[in-house]
């Protein structure tokens, strides 16, 4: 039968943008297939995998690395605003000797400061170092903790980077781009490997000291990839994920009621459109049906052993970088793939008491000192440690002169730097009770094994098995990778067992 012209209209009213653009023949047609050939591109990390049931794409589903990994998961602890190399990890004994004096001007040569001002003067750290273990690691009396873990450190002392303003530079850290739009580390992992549970999200983030970092939650957003492996924020105290709970007068069946007709309707849909972001949509709706039974359960440390919580110096029901560190064992021996921990407070300018070497510095060391231990110590007990690769850093270093803002000296602190800071790695592959990287006799520039940024997300990749060249995504024209759209990082070996 013939439609008449007014049945004719309303059949157009009535369709969707998807039925129009599944319908129409060839010119929207040919645009489909251009878009489909455009993502099969995308599969370096074969993405498009389905689901082990074989009726949906899970984009969390875990795939195989590029080659054997030397680790399966990474815990990444970034301690925002940048901790003084010069008072934990770099000792340089000619940086006590001239404490005070004018810094030579050969170091000034073409130098920018975010806050210095005219003629800076050395400043040698307070702090007395000592070696420890038998690998000899140089460590300050501010972190007696991990210093009891010399042997299993890897310790960094030579990554530089070209950014010496916060959000930028934990931009380029987790991102591999100063600026905002690129995908964090975290989610690039998930890109590659996806996760090793069903359970819980692939990326989970933890925040302590009181505020996120500068660059905002962009240091954990998928940028450019699909929203399914953005970082999820934690909570340690209150309801662990905001707005995962069921609404009052909705109880788990009817819940599971609501999600089921959902997902009749977008079956329906995905059939007849073949639209892989509803499959992944499905996917991601029954993940978070799980995380109401399996999220508060990971996340509850009073299920901890007392002897556990004092290692940790954790307390049940805090809000803490301890009881987070407690957290990130929980989250990786249940499969989480990347962790990522933020604390904030480490950004020692020394214009007052909250922000010098002297005072907020030994405060914050004290508060992160023995979990940091305590988390190498515990994945080592439980056999997780030499599968579970731990990153220690912030986004740059600190200057070997004192900053004395507006000429003001009541407290000692350091500005910016960007031309060597310290990371520590430990397990994961990584070369245990190592010091890798040599800076100046003042602490001032790299002269021997620089680690760029973009080196330290390459190793860090290798380490999982994952080959930053290939690792890619097709974005605005361009093969887009966390190291960069050039083919310039490199894989240190030095820092591999």
């Amino acid at each position: 039968m013939v439609a008449t012209p007014a049945e004719y209209m309303a059949e157009l009213q009535a369709m969707t943008r998807r039925q129009f653009l599944a319908n129409s023949a060839w010119g929207i047609g040919g645009i489909a297939l251009a878009s489909m050939l455009g993502a099969d591109k995308n599969s370096n990390a074969d993405t498009s995998q389905l689901h082990a049931s074989g009726s949906a794409i899970d984009p969390l589903m875990a795939r195989a690395p590029h080659f054997a990994a030397r680790a399966k998961r990474v815990i990444f602890i970034h301690l925002a605003g940048a901790p003084s190399q010069h008072e934990l990890f770099d000792w340089k004994p000619a940086l006590v000797r001239h404490n005070g004096q004018p810094c030579p001007d050969e170091y000034l040569k073409g130098e920018h400061f975010a806050f210095i001002k005219g003629h800076p003067t050395l400043l040698g750290t307070p702090y007395k170092f000592a070696r420890h273990g038998r690998s000899g690691q140089e460590l300050s009396e501010l972190i007696p903790h991990l210093a009891s873990v010399a042997d299993d450190l890897c310790i960094v002392k030579s990554c530089t980077t070209d950014q010496f303003n916060h959000a930028p530079a934990q931009l380029l850290l987790h991102t591999g781009d100063a600026r905002f739009g690129g995908a964090s580390m975290g989610s690039w992992l998930t890109y590659g490997l996806g996760s090793e549970t069903s359970e819980l999200p692939g990326f989970v983030v933890l925040v302590s000291g009181d505020k996120t970092p500068d660059a905002g939650k962009s240091v954990w957003g998928s940028g450019f990839l699909p929203g399914a492996f953005q970082g999820v924020q934690c909570r340690a105290s209150g309801d662990p994920v905001l707005y995962v709970q069921n609404p009052e007068g909705v109880d788990r069946a009817a819940r599971r009621r609501m999600l089921d007709a959902l997902q009749d309707l977008n079956s329906m849909a995905a059939a007849s459109a073949s639209d892989p972001e509803t499959e992944a949509r499905i996917a991601q709706y029954e993940l978070a049906f799980r995380m109401q039974a399996s999220v508060p359960d990971a996340m509850d440390i009073a299920h901890e052993d007392p002897a556990t919580l004092a290692a940790y110096g954790a307390t049940p029901g805090k809000a803490s970088f301890a009881n987070n560190c407690l957290l990130a064992r929980r989250l990786s021996e249940r499969g989480v793939r990347f962790v990522q921990l933020f604390d904030w407070g480490w950004d020692a300018h020394g214009t007052s008491a909250t922000d010098d070497i002297l005072t907020q510095l030994p405060k914050k060391c004290k508060e992160s000192d023995r979990p940091v231990a305590a988390l190498i110590n515990d994945l080592r007990q439980r056999g997780l440690l030499d599968e579970t690769l731990i990153v220690w850093g912030g986004e740059f270093g600190r200057t070997p002169m004192a900053e004395f803002r507006d000429g003001k000296k009541d407290f000692f602190g350091r500005d910016h730097h960007p031309h060597c800071f310290t990371v520590l790695l430990a397990g994961g592959g990584c070369k245990a009770g190592t010091t890798y990287g040599e800076t100046d006799e003042l602490g001032c520039r790299v002269v021997r094994d620089p680690v760029p940024v973009k080196d330290l997300q390459a190793t860090i990749l290798h380490l999982m098995g994952l080959d930053h060249r290939r690792l890619s995504y097709l974005h605005a024209g361009l093969e887009r990778h966390l190291t960069g759209v050039t083919p310039d990082a490199r894989v240190h070996a030095g820092l591999i067992a």
